[in-house]
This record gives structure tokens, C-alpha cells and sequence, in this order.
């Protein structure tokens, strides 16, 4: 099965688990590191995600993943919130986050610069749009993003 058939089938199945719980879905991904492979997902709350709500999800996720029994290889799952600087890599991430500052670091150079600090503007399966601090306007071509992620701001 690839990568992508098993984000969305697992994505498919901690929908409800969650809408149960009053959370709500940040990513799913499955990737390999080292020599293992991981199953994450990564979930949030208005107010932040508890230890308790990660375990309750965990549980019930993996009752369901025995059950559906869909992934062939060994896997270690994860559940976690996706923290403070959570990436944005899909564009309901950047949907979700119109107006947040955020740091993006490009793979090549947009007006002499690599690396933006800016508050997003809009963002969409083509490029983002951001405002830098001096009120410059940017646009930036998904393809170009090596990296975005929220700023912490206190």
C-alpha cells in the first residue's frame, strides 16, 4: 500500500474518533526514520491538546488500525499535538492560519532573501502570500517553500 493510500486511510478513521472527543485532525503522516516507520497524527483543541486526549486517541485509533489491519509493515504509532511552530505544509494549514506571523525559509532566493518572518496573508495550492514587517507584500511559489512554520510569540 503507499505512503499516501495510508495517510488518508488512517485519516479516514480518526476522523470520528476525534469528533467524538471535540478535537480536531492537524496532519496525518507516514514516513520512515532510520529504520523504522511511523504512523503520526497530529491533533489539536482550542487551548491546546492534553496528554489525556493523546492517549484516549492513541487507544481508540489503535483499536481500529488492529481491526482494519491495512498496514503490512511493522509501524510506531504517534499521536501528539503538533506544538506551537507547527509546520504548514497543506493548504488548509495556510488556509487555517490567514493573519498568524509565521517563518519561511525558501530553497531559492525571493527578493535576495531565503529566510521570511511575516505574518501570512493567504496561501493556496499555487503560493502564499505574506507581509513582512517593513508592509512589503510577497508572493512565493509553493514549490519554492523548503519550510513553513508558526512563529511563538508570547
Amino acid at each position: 500500500m503507499k505512503v499516501k493510500d495510508i495517510e488518508e486511510k488512517t485519516t479516514a478513521l480518526i476522523l470520528p474518533i476525534l469528533e467524538k472527543e471535540g478535537l480536531s485532525l492537524w496532519d496525518v503522516e507516514y514516513v520512515k526514520e532510520g529504520k523504522d516507520m511511523y504512523l503520526r497524527a497530529y491533533i489539536d483543541k482550542e487551548g491546546g491538546v492534553t496528554i489525556d486526549d493523546c492517549v484516549n486517541v492513541s487507544r481508540a485509533l489503535e483499536e481500529e488500525l488492529d481491526r482494519e489491519d491495512f498496514i503490512s509493515e511493522a509501524y510506531i504509532l504517534e499521536v501528539s499535538s503538533p506544538g506551537l511552530t507547527r509546520q504548514l505544509k497543506k493548504t488548509k494549514d495556510f488556509e487555517r492560519c490567514v493573519g498568524k506571523r509565521i517563518e519561511v525559509r525558501t530553497f531559492q532566493q525571493v527578493k535576495g532573501l531565503k529566510d521570511f518572518e511575516a505574518v501570512l496573508l493567504d496561501g493556496n495550492d499555487e503560493e502564499i502570500r505574506i507581509k513582512t514587517d517593513d508592509e512589503e507584500e510577497i508572493s512565493i511559489a509553493r514549490g519554492n517553500l523548503a519550510r513553513v512554520r508558526l512563529c511563538y510569540v508570547e
